[in-house]
């Protein structure tokens, strides 16, 4: 694994030390990598020398590129006269080579943050356009999963008397989610006792999280702790549900794309199935402890079950507090620089929102709270 400029590259240990290029190497090899990134086509030194107006001949060129094949980082497919990068050379590209004249432009970023901040206050409705705006920008597939708490915590709950032995339960936990609770006592009681459990809780349980409320909840009444095991019950459903959900974009515009159809089928398995996704971000992502984009190019050498795409992921968030994950899928031919670019801006966008947000968050000011849930 190597980081540069903020982009940590995964790759297999025994490819970190890739062989050295020239400076005119370097140059043809940028090229190919751009030439083929606009049109998946075998390029040639003519094309080359034609296409971006070279000062030194198509012979010069192609013998460069005899050179570059030799050391792994382009190939020629079948009997074509051109040459395609390879996977080598794509990590090469992403580690030395990128243009930072291909981040998004002013107008770009205004225009998504326009978007972002035209949407009201609802976390889910931001999530959805993340992974639309996402998509659209850099033409791929792209995939946001929710921020989650790494530990769910109480906050507070109100319980309100409705009729009868109905009472209304309001739960709020750290990070600002809402979720209300229809409750059916064994009698009814009126608001005043109500009142009175719900402040005896709160200030027993603050930032807790479900199973220590459970141990501390022993010390309370009979009424009490019913309310604190329900309470601890909707913590733990909440936590499991947020973990299965996925704001997609884009998957069926970009199967086409594929060269093969097993490109594609790991494309669609990586947005299907739930499991193999989080398989994958835990050891490709979460598990570097890093904060910065990550690229995985052909499952970093590791994970033939994705040794036909390439991912540029980027954590968004407060690491070790709430956060989440959002990134873009895509054939190995992917435009790299203008992936990373919209992943590392709407991935800032992304904290810069929820770090507000919460912030904003208060217990007497519920108004400001994202509905995520209601009704459980």
């Amino acid at each position: 694994m190597s980081q540069v400029n903020g982009i940590v590259l995964m790759i297999m240990d025994e490819q970190s030390l890739l062989p050295e290029l020239t400076r005119r190497q370097q140059e043809i090899l940028a090229l190919i990598i751009r030439t083929y990134t606009e049109s998946p086509e075998p390029v040639s030194s003519r094309m080359l020398v034609e296409k971006h107006s070279m000062d030194i001949s198509t012979a010069t060129v192609r013998n460069e590129m005899v050179r570059l094949e030799e050391m792994g980082y382009i190939a020629a497919p079948h009997t074509s006269a051109g040459r395609v990068p390879t996977v080598l050379g794509y990590r090469y590209f992403v580690r030395e080579l990128m243009n930072h004249s291909a981040e998004l432009t002013l107008a770009e970023r205004q225009h998504l943050e326009r978007r972002f901040t035209s949407l009201p206050v609802v976390l889910e409705q931001w999530l959805r356009q993340s992974a639309i705006l996402l998509a659209r920008t850099v033409q791929l597939a792209s995939l946001i999963t929710p921020p989650v708490a790494d530990t769910l915590r109480f906050k507070h709950l109100e319980l309100i008397a409705i009729q009868g032995r109905l009472t209304l339960m309001v739960l709020v936990l750290q990070g600002g989610t809402v979720h209300q609770r229809m409750l059916t006592l064994a009698d009814p009681m009126p608001q005043a006792i109500l009142s009175e459990t719900a402040i005896r809780i709160n200030g027993l349980c603050d930032k807790l999280a479900a199973n220590e409320m459970r141990i501390r909840s022993h010390t309370l009444s009979l009424l009490e702790r019913e309310v604190v095991e329900i309470a601890a019950e909707v913590m733990e459903q909440n936590d499991m549900v947020q973990t299965r959900i996925l704001y997609r974009e884009g998957l069926s515009e970009i199967i086409q794309s594929f060269p093969d159809s097993e490109g594609a089928q790991q494309a669609v398995r990586v947005f299907e199935e739930r499991a193999f996704l989080d398989m994958i971000l835990t050891e490709l992502l979460h598990s570097t402890g890093e904060d910065a984009v990550q690229v995985v190019i052909a499952g970093d050498g590791r994970r033939s079950e994705v040794n036909r795409l390439s991912m540029v992921l980027s954590p968004y968030g407060v690491r070790g507090q709430m956060s989440g994950t959002l990134g873009v899928v895509g054939p190995t031919n992917i435009n790299y620089e203008r992936a990373i670019s919209a992943v590392r801006y709407i991935s800032s966008v992304m904290t810069d929102m929820l770090v507000n947000l919460y912030t904003a968050t208060s217990p007497t000011d519920d108004a400001d709270l994202p509905p995520t849930s209601e009704n459980d």
